[in-house]
């Protein structure tokens, strides 16, 4: 067709060694897509919107196990903008008496320790045995940019082809492990469309280990030979978390010093307090690059928890106690937001930054100033609050 049309980056004689070239429209269109026929006489493909969700549609294609429908209503979730969060949270309303029936298992360890690798075999693992499994992968912001690389489908190709399971990379947005009301809120929308095991993947940056342990049932540290002293304080708070540990990458000429690190967590365990009450905490091995252990470890140590568990009452007991942490962590963050965006306190936040600084004022005296002008400002506007929105 002599005048078709070409985009300016189209070399005038391209041929089959030139990778790029325009695609048109297929006449007809795909099966459950929309119909799009592009003239190539034309410089634009026709815009198509997607259809508008309301709170029912999300909650019916949620519980029907809609991925694409699941995927909005966490973006929803996931949404700074305050215009979102009255309807993400009748969403939520809604599909929680749809929650709560799954097998929630938090996984971290430090970088390298292969958790992606881990979650990749055992996911694909539980797939093929007839579960349906969601993966929420924390992904770590740059504190500069607030990007992210939002690699973990890259890393679990297998697993990501899998039509029993769903992965969602989320930013973490530079907060401390990136776990906030907003992953809570996207483990819920998971297990209400059907995922009867979440797994929860950490930045493994120290302290967002205690974020995960608030919102699951079964905690499992996946550590690695040759990483140093076992008996580093922060390894030995992590562990004092952990309902297992497991030793990845025994396999080959690293089998045999994977046993002798498994027998050193092991003595090291035996002085530690078990994280669970009436479960004792043990190390393990296993290979995710061969599969070896894997399975073994979800029937024997996972199972036989969530069983044991079940029957005691001590994971209706530890949900209860996390909901109710819950409650009073957003309570927190939601007072944090207020005093940091007062307008009283932003306008005098520097000067008594500057004060602090050059010496002239204590940091007591400085906290004291800055509580009382906020204090202040509240009883002052009190009839108005009433009418302030509710964010976070």
């Amino acid at each position: 067709m002599a005048d078709t049309y070409k985009p300016d980056w189209v070399p005038e004689k391209d041929d089959d060694k030139f990778a790029c070239r325009v695609m048109y429209g297929v006449k007809g269109g795909h099966e459950g897509m929309p119909n799009i026929d592009i003239d190539p006489l034309r410089k634009t493909a026709p815009v198509i919107k997607r259809r508008k969700l309301e709170v029912d549609d999300y909650v019916e294609g949620v519980l029907e196990g809609d991925r694409m429908i699941l995927s909005r209503a966490i973006t929803l979730v996931e949404s700074n903008a305050a215009s979102h969060f009255e309807m993400a949270q009748q969403v939520i309303k809604k599909l929680l008496p749809y929650t709560g029936k799954s097998t929630r298992i938090g996984i971290t360890g430090v970088p390298g320790a292969g958790k992606s690798t881990f979650i990749e075999a055992l996911g694909t693992k539980l797939c093929n045995e007839g579960h349906r499994v969601a993966v929420l992968a924390v992904d770590p912001s740059s504190t500069v940019t607030k990007g992210s690389i939002l690699g973990d489908k890259t890393r679990m190709e297998q697993l990501t082809r899998e039509k029993n399971a769903f992965i969602r990379p989320s930013p973490s947005g530079g907060t401390l492990g990136g776990l906030t009301r907003k992953s809570r809120e996207t483990l819920l929308l998971c297990e209400a469309a059907g995922y009867d095991t979440i797994l929860v993947e950490t930045v493994g940056v120290g302290q967002s280990e205690t974020t995960v342990r608030s919102m699951v049932d079964f905690f499992l540290l996946v550590v690695l030979t040759g990483a140093g002293d076992e008996l580093q304080g922060m390894k030995k708070g992590v562990m004092e978390l952990a309902d297992a540990i497991v030793v990845n990458k025994a396999d080959g000429d690293n089998k045999q010093r994977a046993q002798v690190t498994r027998t050193e967590y092991e003595r090291i365990l035996h002085f530690l307090r078990p994280a669970t009450e009436n479960w004792v905490t043990k190390a393990y091995t296993c290979s995710a690059y061969t599969g070896a252990g894997i399975f073994e470890l979800w029937q024997e140590v996972i199972g036989k928890f969530m069983q044991q568990g079940r029957e005691n009452g001590v994971i209706a007991e530890r949900r209860k106690q996390q909901t109710l942490s819950w409650v009073y962590t957003m309570v927190e963050e939601h007072l944090h937001n207020l005093f940091y965006r007062s307008p009283e306190i932003v306008a005098i936040k520097k000067n008594i930054e500057n004060e602090v600084i050059s010496g002239q004022l204590s940091a007591t005296i400085a906290v004291q100033k800055l509580i009382n002008r906020f204090a202040e400002a509240n009883l002052a506007s009190k009839a108005s609050t009433s009418t302030s929105p509710f964010t976070l």
